[in-house]
């Protein structure tokens, strides 16, 4: 068998970095010196590591993250907030993921809660979870929608499969009864299974009057609070309070 011969195959079997390094092999003597078992698991190694990227980046390109460049490694800790660091790091292990508990990230607007819930989206990518972020508006529309289309089922799937479900402006509106009940259906479906990410400017007591139904509002709460992190965002000194998009926004010296 011919070295093109078996770079083929190596195609064909979608092989792809083991053929390209094969070849590359071919052409470096110093590969002589080395065994057959040891050259091949060089060409293993190569293929095994190019598989786990590609697998990573579609794991991020599919979470559509609303900040893809979001890292645990850059949360700001001195920019006058109180963050909980030692809880941040565990959080960052996905230890939560593997129990099935979720999280609730509260804090006025500006405060970070949407980058720090998308590092954390990163680091379950990072571990190979299925993680997918979605403003709560922008599902509920996905939801009416997909009714009218007849897909429902479809899109609700989509909602209820990830490992990590990442629910940005959480209570942000008031919710119809139809959407308090197709809420309470992905919740229900995820509850002690999977983990959900709950961004939100109010604070837990101040989700109960954002449901049209309080019935439902109780299975929804019951289901989400008592299996929860949480992190509440706050300025260490109110009077000094700004946005993080100020903070990290383009300096004014020049944009003006």
């Amino acid at each position: 068998m011919t070295n093109a011969s078996t770079i083929n195959k190596l195609i064909e079997m979608h092989l792809t970095a083991m053929a390209d390094a094969f070849y590359m092999q071919t052409k470096d003597k110093s590969m002589e010196n080395l065994s057959f078992e040891e050259r091949l698991s060089l060409l293993v190694d190569i293929e095994y590591c190019s598989r786990k990227n590609n697998r990573l980046k579609r794991l991020i390109k599919n979470a559509e993250f609303d900040q893809p460049c979001a890292s645990i490694i850059d949360v700001d800790y001195k920019s006058g907030r109180k963050l909980n660091k030692s809880l941040i790091e565990r959080l960052a292990t996905c230890e939560y993921i593997v129990d099935s508990y979720n999280l609730i990230i509260t804090g006025a607007t500006g405060t970070g809660k949407s980058y720090l819930a998308c590092a954390f989206g990163m680091e379950a990518c990072k571990q190979f979870y299925s993680v997918k972020y979605v403003r709560l508006p922008e599902l509920l529309i996905d939801l009416d929608i997909s009714r009218n289309e007849g897909t429902f089922k479809k899109v609700l799937h989509k909602y209820t499969k990830p490992a990590l479900l990442i629910l940005d402006e959480w209570m942000l509106v008031r919710l119809s009864e139809l959407e308090c009940k197709d809420l309470l259906e992905i919740i229900h479906k995820r509850s002690n299974k999977k983990s959900t990410i709950f961004c939100s400017q109010f604070r837990i007591d101040g989700w109960y009057e954002k449901f049209s139904d309080g019935t439902i509002a109780d299975a929804i709460m019951d289901r989400i609070v008592h299996n929860s992190y949480k992190i509440n965002i706050e300025s260490i000194d109110p009077s000094r309070d700004i946005s993080m998009r100020e903070v990290f926004g383009l300096d004014k010296s020049i944009s003006e």
